[in-house]
């Protein structure tokens, strides 16, 4: 096309720039998750979560599209939240988890939607459904008062009782009484079991403990052997969990009954599934005991002569979410290795990891279909939100399933990732990804934002996050870098462990050698207009930072630890500082003391941003007001954001603007003006 034609039409808006990524495009986005494939191969069912501002909430529906492609329709949306779709074994239904009647219920429909069924209505509620392959019987999960178990009425009485008490004290008489963002009440997590045609639920898990535990791999931690005969479920059995990461792996019958333990291992055991055939248990596992951050692996255990195999024992990555092949002959999993999650799959024999699909983005959610030649998975990457894919076994190119957000993303930039590596600490290597601002220019220098991820056995790569999203930063008109320093995952264990005890050493080395190379090798950097942010461990090294140098224009601590002896005394999961630190404060208080942020304060300068939520009880808010108040008394310029409703992570999604808003106002405020 001729210049002077393409001059033209670029002056009557044709070629338009593309809008900028900010927050409020980020939560116009469709979340997709959940995948499942019908047991006939024709469809998949997922769940699609939508954001309704105005109203403040999260409206979660279910979906369903076909393998071989087409338009997806929903099947359910009455009510506000519809969740984990899963298929009867001959595909003509579906159960799922909806509170339309007002409470978490079970929920039957056609395939199609059409003909939903109530199936519990319990006053504990339920969530959670499995549906076995013989078709009998729904399993789930409950909140039951344990001395009442399956019995409703029971269940009932007792939260009449609760709720109408004039008294609101707790009392405690051990370790964990409170957990993320709720206190410990009577109540326990139980697996209940009921026909599919209906009638009173049996519980499998009778007792005082919590099954599903709390998990530390995320997915389920239950399931349904392939005759439907019997359930496998992982607990947490130790006197004090508080203290424990040993989840073990119980058998019992879906009848009920006595339930037998199945492994020893004194590290944690999580995720167990049958094969197809149900000759073989998987699961995911950690040898050393107490230490969330070892190496997971898989394993496989021969059920007919009880011998247990470690698939990936020379496999120096952490095994993620894992799926059979229908043949029961293969394992499929997901592995983090520098920034990108693969699925690779093993023989269950043992021999060589092969790669099945791969690329610069992160793969997860694997199903096959019956006939074992299509994998479904989800896949995001740094620039997209998850989708549906469908790859075949005979090769060719990935197809996408879901075409729900590519209005939103076309209409606005989205910058690709770029990485480089530097000599940290020690002379290891150390990665980093970067993504350019909007309307990025050559021949200009931008303000540098770095964003230290939380863990802090954690990672940046090419994924998705609604939270720390790199693209509403680069919207901002920053240069967004992410390190990798010590302690992160995807780098093998050496690499991660070596932060255990070294809060504040080697990681900091290597942030401040990739902060050197972004002044020295980046030429559109502005060294000289750096901020700097992050959450959790992130937060504790922006507060690390604010004692030990100046290099920074601003910086913004999100739920970050401040103090660490006090720390230890209000956080709940106390295996994970009685890792990190040798001990408790008073076995060790040297570590303690050294790597306090606290101690440091004399050395504050920096204007910081303090963000911290009310209900946040992995890291309570008295480490955020302390940090405010050391600032203050310091008169250094400070700033103080507290959401009382939230926890850990900000999810509502008037808090998510006025998250992201507060933040780039207070790095502008010191980088631009």
């Amino acid at each position: 096309m001729h210049r002077a034609l393409l001059a033209l039409l670029a002056a009557a808006g044709l070629f338009a720039q593309k809008l900028p990524f900010d927050a409020q495009a980020l939560l116009q986005l469709a979340r997709i998750g959940d995948p499942q494939v019908s047991p006939d191969g024709r469809l998949v069912a997922f769940t699609v979560q939508t954001i309704d501002v105005p109203n403040n909430k999260r409206i979660t529906q279910i979906y369903v599209t076909p393998v071989a492609g087409g338009a997806p329709r929903p099947i359910a949306q009455a009510g506000q939240d519809n969740e984990r779709p899963r298929w009867s074994p001959d595909s003509r239904r579906i159960a799922f988890v909806s509170d339309r009647v007002g409470t978490s219920q079970i929920w039957l429909a056609d395939a199609d939607g059409a003909n939903p069924r109530q199936v519990t209505n319990l006053a504990t509620e339920a969530g959670g459904v499995l549906f076995s392959r013989d078709g009998k019987n729904l399993v789930f999960t409950s909140e039951v008062f344990p001395e009442c178990g399956a019995d409703d009425a029971c269940n009932k009485k007792a939260l009449e009782d609760e709720k109408n008490g004039k008294v609101k004290a707790r009392i405690y008489t051990s370790l964990l009484y409170r957990h993320w963002n709720h206190w410990q009440g009577a109540r326990r997590s139980h697996l209940m079991v009921v026909p599919v045609s209906g009638g009173q639920p049996k519980d499998l898990t009778p007792g005082a403990l919590d099954v599903p535990p709390f998990s530390l791999a995320g997915g389920d931690d239950y399931a349904i052997s392939p005759d439907g005969a019997e359930v496998c479920y992982a607990m947490n059995a130790d006197p004090v969990p508080a203290i424990s990461t040993n989840t073990d792996l119980f058998a019992v019958s879906i009848a009920g009954g006595s339930a037998r333990k199945i492994t020893s291992n004194p590290g944690a055991d999580s995720g167990p599934l049958y094969s197809p055939d149900g000759k073989y248990l998987a699961w995911r596992a950690q040898v050393r005991p107490g230490y969330e951050s070892d190496r997971w692996r898989l394993w496989v255990l021969e059920r007919a002569t009880g011998r247990v195999t470690d698939l990936t024992e020379n496999m120096d990555r952490w095994v993620g979410s894992f799926a059979w092949s229908t043949d029961s002959a293969n394992l499929f999993f997901t592995s983090e290795d520098r920034g990108r999650q693969s699925i690779q799959f093993k023989s269950v024999k043992g021999g060589e990891a092969r790669i099945a699909v791969s690329g610069d983005n992160h793969l997860d959610d694997m199903q096959f279909t019956p006939d074992g030649k299509t994998l479904i998975y989800t896949q995001q990457s740094g620039t997209q939100p998850a989708g549906i894919y469908r790859a075949s076994s005979s090769g060719g190119a990935a197809v996408a399933l879901t075409h729900l957000n590519d209005a939103v993303l076309s209409a606005h930039e989205m910058t690709p990732l770029e990485e480089f590596w530097v000599d940290g600490a020690d002379g290891a290597r150390v990665q980093s990804f970067v993504v350019k601002p909007y309307g990025f220019r050559e021949d200009r220098k931008y303000p540098v934002l770095m964003l230290i991820h939380g863990g802090p056995q954690g990672a940046w790569g090419h994924s998705w996050t609604y939270r720390w999203n790199a693209q509403v930063f680069a919207a901002a008109g920053y240069v967004v870098v992410m390190p990798n320093p010590r302690g992160s995952t995807g780098y093998g264990q050496k690499f991660i462990d070596e932060i255990n005890g070294d809060w504040g050493g080697r990681a900091f080395d290597d942030i401040m050698a990739v902060a050197d190379h972004v002044v020295t090798s980046l030429p559109y950097a502005d060294g000289s207009r750096m901020a700097a942010a992050g959450g959790s461990y992130g937060g504790y090294m922006i507060d690390w930072i604010l004692g030990h140098t100046q290099r920074f224009k601003a910086l913004v601590s999100h739920d970050g630890v401040y103090d660490l002896r006090s720390e230890f005394g209000e956080t709940e999961e106390l295996w994970f500082p009685l890792w990190e630190f040798g001990g408790a404060p008073w076995d060790n208080p040297e570590t303690y003391g050294r790597w306090s942020p606290s101690l440091f304060v004399k050395e504050f300068h920096t204007p910081t941003l303090v963000i911290h939520g009310e209900l946040d009880y992995r890291v309570p808010v008295g480490q955020g007001l302390q940090l405010f108040t050391a600032l203050e008394m310091q008169k250094v310029p400070a700033k103080l954001l507290l959401f009382p409703d939230e926890g850990h992570w900000v999810l509502k999604p008037q808090n998510s603007l006025l998250w992201y808003r507060t933040f780039i106002d207070w790095i502008d405020t010191w980088t631009k003006k």
